[in-house]
């Protein structure tokens, strides 16, 4: 049985799901304002719409194979800065009704496969294979 193609696409699913993510920061922000760590300064509001951009930008990086060697380093990178707060989430959510505070939990393990979903992406930008650019440029001969 082959295996769906976005299933071999690791790339373009994570740009899509850091621009849904991103998207989200904007269309329903009260959610992350309550998890923005209370040791940033600021408005919770600001630190939001600042990593919802963040995110966007990084779909855009990991998106395009010209960036998305830089682009799956920096999503790295920003998914290991905003574990922070989704300790706090889980932190907060401790005396929540067990299905919420089960998902802020679950949160937490999931973070590191991010991480490494994001270096492959880098890496396979790097050593050419699953970048998409192959094919698209003409060949001189």
């Amino acid at each position: 049985m082959p295996v769906p193609s976005a299933l071999t696409r690791p790339a373009p699913l994570l740009a899509g799901l850091l621009a849904t993510a991103g998207a989200l920061h904007f269309l329903v922000p009260e959610p992350f304002d309550g998890i923005v760590p209370t040791s940033l300064p600021g408005r919770p509001r600001d630190w939001t719409r600042a990593s919802g951009a963040a995110e966007l930008a990084l779909a855009a990086a990991v998106a395009l194979p010209a960036t998305r060697r830089t682009g799956g380093l920096l999503a790295a990178g920003f998914f290991a800065a905003v574990f922070p707060a989704n300790v706090k989430m889980a932190y907060d959510w401790r005396h929540r009704p067990a299905p919420l505070r089960n998902a802020a939990y679950a949160r937490l393990p999931l973070q590191a496969p991010l991480v490494m979903w994001a270096l492959k992406v880098s890496r396979s930008a790097r050593s050419g294979s699953g970048s998409g650019a192959r094919g698209l440029m003409p060949t001189r001969g």
